[in-house]
């Protein structure tokens, strides 16, 4: 890369890529709607920095290093000068990151590599919306960023190899291993873990074991890092819901959905709210309430710390469009 990688959206994904990527020596610039919300983001990860010195786990001279890497900026048109690569990391709502991608397109360098994180919206369709068709590419990071080594990079049919090969060298430069999938909702990753968490949830819903066990079964017999159902509960179960309608084709018999009795609810939102007594739309109404803008207002849900504090994943939640990212000079009138 011959300038900086910038970040949109100081929330849990923003946070974590930046933070990688000042770590292996990148020039980040982490955009936020206003220069104070991307300062409080450059904050928190100097603050991840400071811990990990003061545990022994990172050199100072390290820490420094990484440090000076990292700046802030308020996104718009002078923010946008210089880079080389745009990451897109807001809340998973296609409507506002159209709008900012039209925007950074509007406004950056022809030769500004567009990325999405997102990590289970169509490219084609944030493409469409932004009118970018040939030009994104989706980059989806696993959470924590620093720790796992691996980025979905999910390539639209038609986008220029050109763009699809900077994609691939930005992930190689972030120390990942790139696995190149075909676009479609959900890309692969988040569909072979829908497919898991679904059956899961029959499984608890049909008797057969606890929650608990369940997990157990997956993280202590098949080394999984953690169980289906508690991965269900990060991400949220409505978010797999939603993933899962947007295929937009029929599931056999054995895989449908998993449906109301035991007091699941009709979207299958179950696992940790159901096995507590509440109402497993809970959770739905909990991620979509909160989380407007990519690291505010994270949901307060409480989570076992198998992985930290990733059981909050902002950057997953959705709200009303009018509320999800304050508006900014727009370059076309709409997007619908």
């Amino acid at each position: 890369m011959t300038g900086p990688l910038g970040i949109l959206g100081p929330g849990v994904l923003g946070l974590s890529a930046a933070q990688a990527a000042a770590e292996r020596g990148l020039a980040v610039r982490l955009l936020g709607r206003d220069a104070a919300h991307a300062a409080a983001g450059v904050a928190k990860v100097n603050r991840r920095w400071d811990r990990a010195v003061a545990t022994g786990r990172m050199a100072p001279a390290a820490a420094a290093e990484a440090a000076a890497s990292l700046v802030s900026a308020a996104f718009g048109p002078e923010a946008l000068e210089g880079l080389s690569a745009l990451l897109e990391a807001l809340p998973e709502d296609p409507a506002p990151k159209a709008h900012v991608l039209a925007d950074a397109a509007h406004w950056g360098d022809p030769n500004l590599l567009l990325l999405s994180g997102t990590s289970s919206l169509p490219i084609s369709d944030l493409a469409r919306r932004a009118e970018l068709e040939g030009r994104l590419v989706g980059f989806h990071l696993f959470v924590p960023v620093p720790r796992m080594a691996l980025v979905e990079m999910a390539v639209p049919p038609g986008t220029s190899a050109a763009w699809v090969a900077r994609a691939r060298a930005l992930g190689v430069a972030l120390g990942k291993r790139v696995v190149q999938v075909r676009d479609q909702p959900g890309f692969a990753a988040s569909r072979m873990a829908l497919a898991q968490g679904l059956e899961a949830m029959r499984l608890l819903e049909a008797g057969v074991a606890s929650a608990e066990d369940l997990d157990a079964l997956m993280t202590l017999g098949y080394g999984h890092p953690v169980g289906p159902l508690e991965l269900s509960d990060r991400v949220a179960s409505c978010s797999r819901r939603r993933w899962q309608a947007a295929r937009r084709e029929p599931a056999p018999a054995k895989a449908s959905s998993p449906g109301t009795s035991r007091g699941g609810a009709a979207d299958g939102s179950q696992s940790r709210h159901l096995r507590r007594g509440r109402n497993p739309r809970d959770l739905c109404r909990i991620s979509d309430r909160k989380g407007a803008v990519a690291g505010l207002g994270r949901p307060r849900r409480p989570g076992s710390g198998k992985l930290g504090h990733l059981e909050d994943l902002p950057f997953l939640t959705r709200l009303p469009e009018e509320q999800a990212w304050p508006p900014f000079p727009a370059p076309i009138a709409a997007l619908t």
